[in-house]
């Protein structure tokens, strides 16, 4: 017997561009599983141009539920694309997809995303050079 587990995603194209690791602190204003309207802040894990992963987010959404992301003085209206409830808490992590695609990301253009960023690529550099055999060694 092959039981399938239900499941917490959207089908979803194949991904279209990188992430950028980046813990930023963001709002976050929608309805829950519920259909309670709520506000609470919540961080980022993942960024792209087209969308992110939210941590710390402590009310279960519905797929395909629109919520609306704050960063500092910005918005952006997202869709809810998967949950994950993680275990031993009551945190979720969120994968939203931007509503709206105009390439001005609400996080990617922020000073701490670009010092995240450039702090990524220093560290798998170094961690690339560790790895490399050293010249003339084989």
């Amino acid at each position: 017997m092959n039981a399938q587990k239900p499941s917490s995603s959207v089908d979803r194209s194949p991904r279209r561009g990188c992430r950028t690791k980046a813990v930023l602190p963001v709002r976050v204003k929608g309805k829950d599983s519920s259909g309670s309207p709520f506000e609470d802040l919540a961080h980022t894990l993942d960024v792209t141009p087209a969308g992110l992963r939210l941590g710390a987010v402590r009310r279960q959404l519905n797929l395909l539920d629109e919520i609306t992301v704050f960063y500092r003085q910005r918005r952006m209206d997202c869709r809810v694309v998967w949950t994950k409830k993680l275990k031993g808490t009551s945190e979720f992590q969120v994968g939203l997809q931007s509503v709206v695609q105009d390439g001005d990301a609400l996080w990617l253009g922020s000073p701490e995303s670009k010092i995240q960023a450039a702090a990524v690529s220093t560290i798998s550099a170094a961690q690339g050079q560790a790895l490399a055999p050293a010249p003339g060694a084989v």
